[in-house]
Parts: C-alpha cells; structure tokens; sequence
C-alpha cells in the first residue's frame, strides 16, 4: 500500500510512539516485530505530526530515533496529535461535509427523507458520475452522529428529526479544560477542546509528574470503563514481552490501579480461564472487545475491595486464608526532619506508624507481596535503623541493592544496619 500520512488503526503507531518516546536506543535493525518499511513507515508519520520533537543520534549499530520531550514544559501533550490523524474513505468525508453544510445551524431541523431529498437535488446532481448515500447509510451515519452529542434528535409523531447540536461558549473554562487535559483521564477530549478556539491557548500550568505517556492508552481506557459501568465482561489482547506474542484473555474489569512514583496503570479484573484476581498493565494491551454483563460483577468487585487492606500494589491472593508478609523497620528521624514523619502518615496505606520515642519511629504492614514495598522502602535509606521482613529474600534484595549501589558509586557503608 502507498505511504499516508493518515491512519485507520492507531495500534499501528502505539508503540512505535512509546518506544521512541520512553526508549529511544533502538535503530532501525532492532525493530524486529515488523518489517523495516513498516518501520519506515511509522517513522514519517511522527516525522509530520511531531517533528519539533523528532530527534536521532548516531551510534556503531545505525541511526536511533527518538521523541526527545520535556514534560515538566510541555503545556499541552504533543502526543495527542497521533489521535488527530484517522484515515477516511471519500465517501465519510464527502457525506461528513454535507450533513453539517445541510444542518449549519441548531434551528435547522430536518427528517431523514428531507436530508436525502436534499443532498440528491442540491448536492450530488451536478456530477456526471456522483457518489451515492442510500438512506440505510446516511440512516447509519446520522444515528452515529447523535450518539457522539454532533446532532441532536427529537419525535415528530413517526418521524425522527435531526439538527446540529448548540455549540458552547468555554471561554469562561479554559483553565479548567486547560488542566484536566493534561491531568485527567481521557485528556485527548480536552485537547479537541482546545482546538476548537481560533487562537492559541497559554496554560497557566506546570506539571511535576507529568506522565504525556498516558496518552497512547487512551482508547484501551476508555473501554474499560465502559465495560465497568456496564458491569460487563472483556477480551484484552495482551502483549507478553517475557513470552514475545500476544495472547487473548476474557476477564471482568474491576478497577484501574495507577502508581503514585511511576504512574504506571494496571487493569486489575477476574481472569475465569485462571479462577482468580489479576493485573494487566494498561501499556501492554494492545486491544479490547466488549463482551455480556456480568452476573457476578459487584461480588467480584466486593471481594476485591476486601483484598485491598493488605495489597501494597497489585498483587492480590483470592485464597480464603492467604499468607500474609510482615514488613517492620525503623525509621531515625533527627529534629529538622519532622517532614519525615507526616509523610510515613501520608503514604502509610494499610500500615501502621507509632512513635517509639523521639527521634525513632517504626512502621509495620502484613501484606501480600512485600517485595512490592522495595521501591517505597529504597526512599528511606540513610534513614532506616532496621529492617525485617518475614519473607527474607525481600530484606537480601534490599542489601543487595544497597552492595550494588555502594560499589558503582561509593559511599559509607553504615547507612543502614
């Protein structure tokens, strides 16, 4: 197929996206999953939609590509430009035009045979050889409007009429749509916002953990909450990188569980093949179907809300009696340093603090899988005074970490005893 700019399937760029973006060591070789005009490919396309953004350095192995973005700058995410750039056949864009050029203003109402009437006298009957909408498709395609909020719908005994929906005015909520579209979920819809004003909007913000990555998970979201508001089963495609394929799985979508330190997402749900609660992480499904409602949803749910005073992150265990992990460590907190004890009480979770006298703190959690606390506990050093955990490969880990760190970049070795 020719090259175009445009394109109907957005898991095509997705990770491409991601991988120039969040990697950006890879040349063109070590692109294996698909071919190297595939890769050529990909590679225009974000050439054209974000080349201020675009840059390469040269290495032994070939030339690697990378989105070279600072978030904490970025006002607006230029990735939502990759949602700006669906293909269309002649005939959507044709009839597209048509319909709103029919229906310019909200006081136009008109019923299916009047617009079919008028697209075949006043539009198409120029041409020696015109395009032609029968009424099941432009039925099709104005229901598809009203169900977006473009048109509007109302009875007229037995006739269904159509007009364009009233525009509003947002120029009181530009700050507004300003900040949840770069914090809120599903941001892109604020970004089409934006757009539509006819100059360019300065943002009043500046994000410190702005994760623009989010983006490209956009559709993959939005799905699955769909399907928890419906209460409904999903197939998830689901890359396994450890496997290198994809594989299907239909699984009941629970809750989105987003990382406070790396704000990556998990899909937590119920795998049925499995018989028990898993994680997915959004950034690995490439795709998700809608499926039937689920008589079981809201006891799944219960028991997952159940599960979660001792999940740390997203491990869970749906055994009646599961083993639990102890964590304990203690914390020396000097006099300038009493920030240190409000965040233990911020960040505590499902674990308990207590003082032990003034300079010294403990903190104690039971939780499924204690290896999870690593990252948080890593904070800490150079505080911590002592560290248990039931789970011994846990604490060998944490000391390892420490060894490893010690010998790549020095330093004292009585941090944490």
């Amino acid at each position: 197929m020719p090259y175009t700019e445009l394109i109907k399937n957005f898991e095509r760029i997705r990770d491409y996206m991601r991988d120039f973006y969040v990697y950006g060591f890879k040349s063109r070789t070590e692109y294996d999953r698909k071919s190297g005009r595939s890769y050529d490919n990909e590679r225009r396309r974000m050439e054209s939609w974000l080349g201020d953004y675009m840059s390469f350095r040269q290495t032994e192995s070939g030339k690697n590509v990378f989105l070279a973005i600072d978030s904490r700058t970025s006002a607006h995410n230029p990735l939502y430009q990759a949602w700006k750039a669906k293909s269309f056949t002649d005939g959507d864009i044709t009839l597209h035009f048509i319909l709103f050029d029919i229906l310019y203003d909200p006081a136009v109402c008109m019923s299916l045979r009047e617009i079919q009437e008028r697209i075949d006298r006043e539009y198409l009957s120029s041409f020696d050889a015109p395009m032609t909408f029968d009424e099941s498709t432009l039925r099709k395609k104005l229901g598809e409007y009203a169900v977006l909020g473009l048109l509007a719908t109302e009875k007229q005994g037995r006739n269904v009429l159509y007009r364009r929906s009233a525009s509003h005015d947002l120029s009181a909520w530009t700050d507004a749509v300003s900040f949840f579209t770069e914090a809120g979920i599903a941001g892109v819809i604020g970004s089409y916002l934006i757009d539509r004003e006819n100059e360019v909007l300065e943002s009043c913000f500046q994000f410190k953990h702005h994760y623009i990555t989010h983006a490209l998970e956009t559709d993959v979201l939005c799905l699955l909450f769909e399907a928890m508001s419906n209460k409904s089963a999903v197939v998830i495609t689901n890359y396994s990188r450890r496997a290198g394929e994809e594989r299907e799985w239909e699984v009941v979508p629970l809750k989105i569980f987003v990382s406070v330190q790396s704000g990556r997402r998990h899909l937590l749900c119920y795998n049925r093949r499995f018989r028990k609660t898993v994680s997915y992480r959004l950034d690995y499904i490439t795709s998700v179907k809608l499926g039937q409602p689920c008589a079981d949803f809201d006891e799944l749910r219960t028991r997952l809300n159940e599960k979660q005073k001792h999940m740390w992150g997203v491990v869970c265990d749906d055994r009646n009696d599961p083993a639990l992990e102890h964590v304990e460590f203690t914390l020396h907190i000097p006099d300038d340093e009493a920030h240190i004890w409000n965040r233990l009480e911020r960040e505590k979770r499902h674990g308990r603090c207590e003082m032990l006298d003034r300079h010294t703190c403990r903190f104690v959690a039971d939780v499924y899988d204690a290896s999870e606390m690593l990252p948080w506990l890593r904070t800490f050093i150079g505080r911590i005074e002592k560290l248990q955990c039931s789970n011994q490969g846990v604490v060998d880990t944490f000391f390892e970490d420490l060894r490893q760190m010690r010998e790549m970049y020095g330093g004292d070795g009585h941090a944490v005893q």
